[in-house]
């Protein structure tokens, strides 16, 4: 689990969207290999977060 001065694996990302949970306390991960092995190795789930960034 991360705090507010931690970053994830999204800090590097260059999607806005993605951008804004850099410092989230989720440990989210890209869509990709290696994401799927690290919840193997963990004996976790993967869990899927959709969506988008928009102005209007």
């Amino acid at each position: 689990m991360h705090t507010d001065n931690n970053p994830n694996n999204l800090l590097n990302t260059k999607s806005p969207y993605l951008l804004q949970y850099a410092y989230n306390p989720v440990d989210w991960c890209h869509w990709g290999d290696e994401a799927f092995q690290k919840a193997k190795q963990e004996n976790k789930p993967n869990f899927l977060s959709i969506g988008y960034l928009t102005c209007h």
